[in-house]
């Protein structure tokens, strides 16, 4: 196996939204990779319009944009790619998403799990929690950037950082310069909704190490 590339350009600040519409204020900062994790918030034909929506808003802004878990939607909605957790990785039918053209991105957490995530040569690997998890209880050992620097020497696609990571600590990451990018969930928020102005002074220190 061997999944496609995401071109050469850095996966940059990599947002991960609950909903469809806030792909569109990311996207009008320069954002070019963002993800949708609803989780359980939508089902049925709801879920498949959010999908919908997600796909036509990356499209006309030429996004990169994954779609968490349901890999089997995304195939159906022709999805740049799809991110799957470890959990998720063991479950799908990784040959039919390598197949479709669809890139992929998987969730590690320790050496074992990077080890076993290679096995599919992924799109990028995310490694994480780097720091506590502002968005979710602790169940991993933080990683902490001088660990995710050792552990980058044995990876060979890009690495996107996740975990706990702030504007007050996102340089610490980007000066190790072994991230292609680095997920945030709640820094780019304010009360819930996409803050531009927080997005941009992120992207503004993740290019400057870049």
């Amino acid at each position: 196996m061997k999944f496609p590339k995401c071109n050469e350009t850095p996966l940059g600040i990599y947002p991960i939204v609950d909903r469809a519409y806030k792909l569109k204020p990311l996207y009008e900062v320069g954002i070019t990779t963002a993800q949708l994790r609803t989780k359980d918030a939508f089902t049925g034909e709801a879920l498949e319009d959010e999908i919908r929506e997600a796909v036509k808003i990356s499209e006309a802004f030429n996004a990169r944009f994954f779609l968490n878990d349901f890999w089997e939607l995304g195939m159906k909605h022709n999805v740049y790619g799809i991110h799957l957790g470890q959990e998720d990785i063991q479950k799908a039918d990784v040959k039919a998403i390598l197949e479709a053209g669809i890139r992929l991105g998987i969730s590690t957490h320790t050496p074992k799990e990077i080890e076993f995530a290679l096995e599919f040569e992924p799109s990028y690997l995310a490694i994480g929690p780097i720091y506590e998890p502002i968005s979710k209880k602790l169940v991993y050992d933080t990683v902490t950037p001088e660990r995710l620097e050792d552990w980058a020497t044995k990876v060979d696609c890009p690495i996107v950082a996740i975990g706990g990571i702030t504007i007050d600590n996102i340089a610490n990451i980007a000066q190790t310069k072994v991230v292609s990018g680095i997920a945030m969930i709640s820094d780019i928020l304010e009360n819930g909704e996409i803050s531009p102005s927080r997005t941009k002074a992120l992207m503004e220190v993740f290019n400057k190490y870049a």
